[in-house]
């Protein structure tokens, strides 16, 4: 089992049994949607995740549809019937744990920052520089 919740605690969720995959995405709407590089989406079968709160939707394509937390913007759940039918996308750093699941992708690669190639290679501070 895999608990989670947005940054409030308003919505929380549980997700029974295993993922059917977990991949960084690095397209250009995820990217918008979430004000950050890439992505970290969790899938389950629909019928795995149970969902306490009211959450707010919004339609980010035709088929596409984002969900989080409307009293403190947390991004949540992404679910595609058409692309991924019966499937509900975790954003994974809401996870109680999100190191309790390691990715086993890079997706939608095509839309990556140059700048992520090599990301890794960039100094590292424990905390913030010169504290």
């Amino acid at each position: 089992m895999l608990a989670g919740r947005c940054h409030c605690g308003a919505i929380s969720y549980v997700a029974e049994g295993e993922p059917e995959h977990y991949a960084l995405c690095h397209c250009s709407d995820c990217r918008r949607s979430a004000g950050a590089p890439m992505v970290g989406w969790v899938a389950f079968k629909t019928e795995q995740v149970t969902i306490s709160g009211d959450l707010v939707t919004y339609v980010s394509s035709t088929n596409g549809r984002r969900q989080f937390c409307g009293r403190c913007g947390t991004g949540l759940f992404y679910t595609n019937a058409d692309m991924l039918p019966g499937i509900i996308d975790v954003q994974s750093c809401t996870l109680d744990d999100p190191e309790a699941v390691a990715p086993g992708a890079h997706i939608q690669v095509a839309d990556r920052l140059a700048w992520m190639v090599d990301v890794t290679a960039l100094p590292a501070f424990e905390r913030y520089p010169g504290m």
